[in-house]
């Protein structure tokens, strides 16, 4: 890239307003929220009170789900997961559009569901936000990473440590480069 052509689109973040997103509740509920947030996460809160408390909060969340401790959920109202899934531990999902998750699902430890990005070429660095659709039966396995406006298909696998941008057919499998030796 030329000089030329990164001053043309160095990003001015003071220009950044967030045109468009609408964070889906008012500000007393956003506030009681963060309040409320880290306590669900503590590992004192059994899974059967940190489910209630998502639902309150506007979540659906399925029978037999269990949602472990340090899941962190950036806004409750826009998750839905189906019936008896396992979120792991230290798994994030950053949810500034909806996640929807099926049933029979396992979301393992320290995975990172991220439903925000930017317009890199836009100057003021606007929102480029989109949901994420986990199917029926899928795996995301520990530590993967699932970005914004991602399908994964019914019954795929995740594999640990793996960057997913683009949809998953059903039944697929996506697995990080390993290691070699040398």
């Amino acid at each position: 890239m030329t000089e030329t052509t990164a001053a043309t689109h160095r990003r001015r973040l003071s220009r950044f307003t967030g045109r468009g997103y609408d964070k889906g509740r008012s500000v007393p509920t956003i506030a009681a929220w963060l309040l409320v947030e880290p306590l669900q996460r503590s590992i004192l809160c059994p899974p059967s009170v940190r489910a209630k408390i998502l639902r309150a909060f506007g979540a659906s969340i399925g029978e037999g789900t269990n949602i472990r401790n340090d899941v962190r959920i950036h806004w409750p109202w826009k998750l839905t997961v189906g019936d008896h899934c396992w979120i792991g531990v230290g798994a994030y999902l950053l949810n500034l559009e909806p996640i929807t998750i099926g049933d029979d699902v396992c979301i393992s430890q320290q995975t990172f569901l991220c439903t925000g990005s930017h317009h890199a070429d836009d100057p003021a660095f606007e929102f480029d936000n989109a949901p994420i659709v986990v199917g029926d039966g899928v795996w995301v396995a520990a530590r993967a990473t699932v970005l914004r406006g991602v399908t994964i298909g019914q019954d795929a696998v995740v594999g640990a440590t793996a960057l997913v941008t683009q949809d998953v057919p059903a039944g697929a499998r996506v697995v990080a480069p390993r290691a070699e030796s040398r």
